[in-house]
C-alpha cells in the first residue's frame, strides 16, 4: 500500500502545468522523444526517497552528472513510461515488475541536446538491490532521502557564465543541478516537503569547463 503522502502529491501533479517546471516552451517542431523515471520509494524510519544515478566522467554528453534514469524513446517504446521503465531496466537493472507508474509529468524541452522530455513519477513499491548496468555511461547509483535534499543546509545556486542561475543539491558527495534539480526543486513544492532555504550559497561554474565548482 502507498504512504500517505502520495495522494496529495499526485493531486497538485495532476494540476501542475509546463511553466511550473520549465520557462521554455517546447517548439512546434519538437525534439526528439525521450523520458526519465523519478522513482520514489519509501525507506524505514527515513520517509520517502528518490532514486538518482551519476553518469560515468568520460562520457560525451553530460560527464559526472547526477541525473534520473532515462533516455531517448526507442521505435519499440509505446510511451514515455515505457521508455523511463526500459531505460532504468539497462541502466541500473530495475525490474518493471516492481513499479507502479502514476503520473506522466508536462513534456519539458532541453534546447542543449533538442530533446523532449517526459519525466515519469512513479511508486517503487518493491524496492531492489540496483547497480550500474553499463560502466560507460553509469558509475553508480543512489536512492537519496527526501530529507537529505530539502536539508537547507544540502542546497545551493549554480551560476553560468550566460547569466543562468538554477537550483541545486549538494547530497552523498554529489552535486545535483541542471534538469534534474530543477524538477526535484519543483516536484519537492509541491509534495509540501520543501522548507525555506533563502540563505543558500551560490556557485559559480568554471569559465572553461561544464560543471559547478563545489
Amino acid at each position: 500500500m502507498k504512504p500517505d503522502w502520495w495522494e496529495p502529491l499526485l493531486g497538485r501533479i495532476a494540476a501542475s502545468r509546463r511553466s511550473d517546471f520549465s520557462r521554455l516552451p517546447v517548439p512546434p517542431d519538437g525534439g526528439r522523444p525521450s523520458a526519465v523515471l523519478i522513482l520514489l520509494a519509501e525507506s524505514d524510519g527515513v520517509g520517502p526517497d528518490v532514486l538518482l544515478l551519476e553518469r560515468a566522467a568520460d562520457m560525451r554528453h553530460h560527464a559526472g552528472q547526477p541525473a534520473f534514469p532515462g533516455g531517448a524513446a526507442d521505435p519499440g517504446d509505446v510511451d514515455p513510461p515505457a521508455t523511463a521503465l526500459r531505460e532504468a531496466a539497462e541502466e541500473v537493472g530495475l525490474d518493471a515488475s516492481t513499479v507502479e507508474v502514476q503520473a506522466q509529468l508536462p513534456e519539458l524541452w532541453i534546447p542543449v541536446s533538442r530533446f523532449v522530455v517526459t519525466p515519469v513519477l512513479a511508486w517503487w513499491r518493491e524496492p531492489h538491490a540496483v547497480a550500474p548496468m553499463q560502466s560507460g555511461e553509469v558509475a553508480r547509483v543512489e536512492r537519496v532521502p527526501v530529507a537529505e535534499l530539502v536539508d537547507p543546509a544540502n542546497r545551493v545556486w549554480v551560476r553560468h557564465p550566460s547569466g543562468w542561475i538554477g537550483p541545486a543539491f549538494r547530497v552523498r558527495s554529489m552535486l545535483v543541478w541542471g534538469f534534474t534539480a530543477g524538477v526535484l526543486s519543483v516536484l519537492l513544492d509541491l509534495a509540501g516537503w520543501a522548507v525555506p532555504w533563502d540563505d543558500a550559497p551560490q556557485l559559480d561554474f568554471p569559465i572553461a569547463g561544464d560543471r559547478p565548482v563545489p
